[in-house]
């Protein structure tokens, strides 16, 4: 006996009402049959019942169908032998669970068929001896019937036309019985109809309406219920994801997502649940998961992406077309089974219509992260293009592509790219021209390339490195201009690099203060030096070309302007403008359109960094011009996108719009990564927000950050789409918001724990929040405790452990856990002392005050009393620390839920009392200001209290009158609207 055995049957009970509190699975089904073994040591026979009771639920919900009518042949014998154990509970419960053993019977094909109509014979024979309606033996006689496929209609008629009974299954699955009956005639119409109670929530139950919702998902679709479709299977999967119980339904929401050209979604979700291929013991169940992986992966395959990673039996790796095979051939055998036993071909009938079924519409956006399968392939080296797109030979690509790079033409890349494929190849030989000249300097060009990559994604000390391999092989091939340009883009990498404080690390940023590293001083000591390092560069060079000496000058200016933006001193904006004026009359002077567009970029965003921002869009109206006239085009979409940002800055936000509109448009003619396409976004998404279209913002957003995923900055694609999460959250849109922080948190780099742990903690709280506000209360409150618990450890941070544990201790609360709410908040208290968030803990403390009246009522008033003098104590230390809140003013709010927890507690004077004082603490009404509202609320709720309370209804009339007259007076009649509203009902009542 371990130190946690039962030892009376008090623990016993005690330990079966904690194991019903886990979800199902090994862990309560092991739970469950311990307790059994301990209750069998008892002499009272009660206890054994309950506790095989809880085994049997275990077993039934846990996907173990095999052990449950074991079980529940004890049960029946001790009822036989003792029926006077069994009270009106224990008796009800034995009886409605002569249901569970007929459908345990029904999923296992090794069962022959005489043994399940056996046992449905015994359940009629025992329920007319206890004198019960048989309306449950005739629902488990229709769901035989329509299982083997045989005699289903009389079936359903002898079922479908008797009254409920007390045993009856529960409304929502004879719904979904029911339903499923009309779908399988092929009447979608009528299925839907009769499906609406549970599909609307009205009727649920321990599987509903996840299981419904799984059914109904395609014949929303074929009715043209498309949206419906969406967010049914938005909340249904949720809920039955990775449960083995519901392992059907999971097959269903696969299914749903290949036919409805989701086909990456499915693969995701289909990761999701690989547990489900070892964990799911009833046959019939798996039968209905594996026919949906097999639509999933059958239309993947179809599509061309057979050889994409699928997830699949543990133990090796899949490919979709691997996984396909060995799933249908499982899966033919179980319905070959189920066939054999019934004497029908009704399984492999209905496998092969779920196989047959051609996708419903191209393609139904699900999620708000759409993605197509190419998009979802395992990351790879970029594909070079087709060779028939490119010169034949080698050397016209060499030729071509120095031509492109020389102008700064963003094509250049893809000529990059196929001569580094080439050159890698085993059977490369490099020409023989004058002209193209040795192979150092290709791979010098090459080496230049690259480095300019890790350069876009910030790994500095990377580029840094690259550049200057590069400058050595260029010095090798006799390049002395192409070697002076690669060591001063190195000097300004590794600038870039020593300024950020990482140490060589990639992507990490200081956060030191001037002098130390990362710190701005810093930042702005290393380039100071770069910049003095390019000039004496390029005072001693020699052999520079006119292209190469204006990327030196472009390079010089940039790191000048590097400086700027890192000190933000005016003393370091007239050595940016200079520079620029000296690359601007250089790059006139040789006709190079390219660095004259950059000189004129430059310009403007030092004007910007200055505070000037009129003189930086004029730059830039003045740019864009030009280059609509002499170009260069690509340039085009970047420089709309900054006038755009100008122009927000400015307070333009249709200007701004339209700019950055027309650089989207434009920048499908170049590669995004050359044109900032994200970055495009995410600035419109601000642009629109503004505008007051949430829906376009959120778009822009998620398919900004998609283009960060895919241009490999995924802490950069993490953050927005946490931002995109939150906006989610603000619409309302709080199944999409679930869908999206789910998919982002399975990433295996999330997953893995290689992402910063507090930009994952940010994605969770999010998720925990519209886990709240769609009133998954369980599933947030676990989010919320597992938060509090991880960040409590954050000794750098306690600000954010006062916000994440006054949220665990409201979640508590509504959870009806007073007790553990009180503990949650004295932790963010505690953390509160060390770095103070007044109005957050104070908002904490009144409404769990709140809660716990409301929910205790008159018991309930000491504690809350409790909280609201901690809430007192908080008020009066931002008193004293100057604090003022953007919300109400604590003394206010707090007097205001003084009168509200005293009247939920029934003492109305106290509350009457406690209104009036915060009506004073807001202050006399006056034309302009949110107070009027805290005011009048306050006049409101007293009013209440004191007319249908207190029954004092002529007071509380003069007392509406006068708020009324007053306030109509200075103009806020929509303020007195609820006065009005209250008064009347008050007369009403008299």
């Amino acid at each position: 006996m371990t130190p946690n055995t039962p030892r009376n049957t008090d623990e016993l009970y005690r330990a079966l009402a904690a194991n019903d509190e886990r979800p199902y699975g090994r862990t309560r089904t092991l739970t469950a049959e311990e307790l059994v073994d301990v209750a069998e040591r008892f002499e009272e026979p009660a206890p054994l019942v309950d506790a095989l009771f809880e085994l049997q639920e275990a077993y039934t919900y846990g996907s173990e169908p095999r052990k449950s009518p074991v079980v529940f042949a004890r049960l029946l014998n001790l009822f036989d032998e003792q029926p006077d154990v069994f009270d009106e509970r224990r008796r009800h419960t034995l009886f409605w669970r002569f249901k569970w053993v007929a459908n345990a019977l029904l999923v296992l094909p090794e069962v022959p068929l005489t043994g399940v109509r056996q046992w449905l014979t015994e359940m009629r024979d025992r329920y007319e001896k206890a004198g019960l309606d048989l309306q449950p033996y005739y629902g488990q006689a229709y769901q035989l019937a329509a299982h083997t496929g045989e005699g289903a209609d009389l079936a359903y008629e002898l079922w479908a036309s008797r009254t409920r009974s007390r045993l009856s299954d529960c409304e929502a699955c004879e719904i979904c019985e029911q339903a499923r009956y009309h779908l399988a005639a092929g009447d979608d119409g009528r299925a839907l109809e009769v499906w609406e109670p549970v599909l609307k929530g009205k009727a649920s139950c321990q599987e509903e309406p996840a299981r419904s919702v799984s059914y109904a998902l395609l014949p929303l679709v074929r009715s043209g219920h498309t949206d419906r479709a969406r967010e049914l299977h938005l909340s249904g999967y949720r809920i039955c994801r990775r449960n083995p119980s519901m392992a059907g339904e999971v097959g269903r929401h696969l299914e749903f997502c290949a036919l409805t050209g989701n086909e990456s979604r499915g693969l995701e979700l289909l990761a999701e649940n690989r547990n489900l291929f070892a964990e799911v013991d009833s046959p019939l169940d798996l039968l209905q998961f594996l026919t949906g992986v097999e639509v999933l992966l059958r239309r993947v395959e179809a599509l061309g992406h057979g050889g994409l990673p699928a997830a699949g039996y543990a133990g090796r790796s899949w490919t979709v077309a691997e996984l396909r095979a060995e799933v249908g051939e499982r899966a033919d055998e179980l319905a070959a089974r189920f066939d054999a036993r019934n004497g029908t071909p009704a399984h492999t009938d209905r496998r092969r219509a779920r196989l047959d079924r051609a996708p419903l519409v191209d393609a139904l956006e699900l999620t708000l992260r759409t993605r197509g399968l190419d998009e979802v392939a395992p990351a790879a080296a970029p594909a070079a293009p087709a060779p028939a797109a490119l010169p034949d030979t080698p050397a016209e690509l060499v030729l071509r592509a120095r031509e492109l790079d020389q102008q700064g033409h963003p094509e250049a890349r893809e000529y990059w790219a196929r001569l580094r494929a080439l050159v890698a190849a085993g059977d490369y030989t490099h020409p023989d021209d004058p002209a193209v000249g040795p192979l150092a300097r290709l791979r010098a060009d090459l080496l230049g390339d690259e480095a300019d990559r890790a350069n876009e994604r910030d790994a500095f000390a990377e580029a840094t490195a690259l550049y200057e391999e590069a400058a050595g092989l260029y010095e090798d091939a006799g390049e002395p201009g192409a070697a002076t340009e690669a060591r001063a883009s190195a000097l300004l990498t590794a600038a870039e690099n020593a300024a950020s404080g990482t140490g060589g690390a990639e992507g990490a940023e200081g956060d030191g203060e001037d002098g130390e590293d990362g710190g701005p001083g810093a930042k702005a000591a290393a380039l100071t030096a770069a910049h003095a390092s390019m000039v004496r560069l390029h005072e001693e060079a020699s052999g520079l070309a006119p292209y190469q000496e204006a990327r030196l000058l472009r390079l010089r200016a940039t790191a000048l302007g590097m400086r700027l933006q890192a000190s933000g001193s005016g003393e370091h904006v007239e050595p940016v403008l200079a520079e620029t004026e000296l690359l601007h009359a250089f790059a006139t002077r040789h006709d190079l359109p390219t660095q004259i567009s950059g000189a004129l970029m430059l310009r403007a965003t030092t004007h910007a960094l200055a505070g000037d921002l009129p003189a930086a869009v004029a730059v830039l109206d003045g740019h864009v011009g030009r280059l609509r006239e002499h170009g260069p085009a690509w340039h085009l979409p970047r420089t709309l996108a900054l006038r755009g940002r100008m122009r927000l800055g400015l307070g333009d936000v249709e200007e701004a719009r339209e700019s950055l509109a027309e650089a989207l448009r434009l920048t499908a003619d170049w590669p995004g990564d050359q044109s900032g396409t994200a970055r495009i976004h995410a600035d419109l998404a601000e642009v629109v927000l503004r505008l007051g279209r949430p829906d376009e913002a959120l778009r822009h957003l998620t398919r900004s950050a998609e283009l960060e995923m895919r241009e490999g900055r995924r802490f950069d694609a993490y953050c927005t789409y946490s931002g995109a999460a939150g906006l989610c959250l603000d619409l309302g849109r709080f199944e999409d918001c679930i869908a999206l922080l789910d998919s982002l948190l399975a990433e295996p780099d999330i997953a893995a724990g290689e992402v910063d742990d507090r930009l994952v903690a940010q994605l969770r709280l999010t998720r925990a929040r519209a886990l709240y506000a769609g009133e998954d209360l369980k599933a947030a409150t676990e989010e919320f405790l597992a938060l509090a618990a991880e960040s409590a450890g954050w000794d750098d941070d306690p600000g954010s452990h006062v916000m994440i544990a006054a949220e665990t201790a409201v979640a508590l609360a509504e959870s009806g856990e007073a007790d553990r709410a009180r503990e949650a908040v004295d932790q963010a208290l505690a953390a509160h002392a060390l770095a103070p968030r007044y109005e957050r803990i104070s908002g904490c403390l009144r409404e769990l005050a709140r809660l716990r009246v409301q929910q205790q009522g008159e018991d309930g008033l000491p504690g809350a009393l409790d909280l609201l003098a901690d809430a007192g104590r908080v008020a009066d230390e931002a008193r004293a620390a100057g604090f003022e809140a953007q919300d109400r003013p604590l003394d206010t709010a707090l007097a205001y839920e003084y009168g509200r927890v005293h009247a939920h507690a029934g003492a109305y004077e106290e509350s009457l009392a406690a209104l009036e004082r915060a009506a004073a603490l807001a202050g006399e009404p006056a034309a302009e200001g949110d107070e009027v509202e805290e005011w009048a609320e306050c006049v409101r709720l007293a009013a209440a209290v004191e007319g249908i309370y207190l029954e004092r209804t002529d007071a509380a009339l003069a007392r509406l009158g006068a708020a009324v007259t007053r306030l109509t007076a200075l103009g806020r009649a929509e303020d007195a609207e609820p006065l009005t509203s209250l008064a009347a009902r008050l007369r009403d009542e008299e």
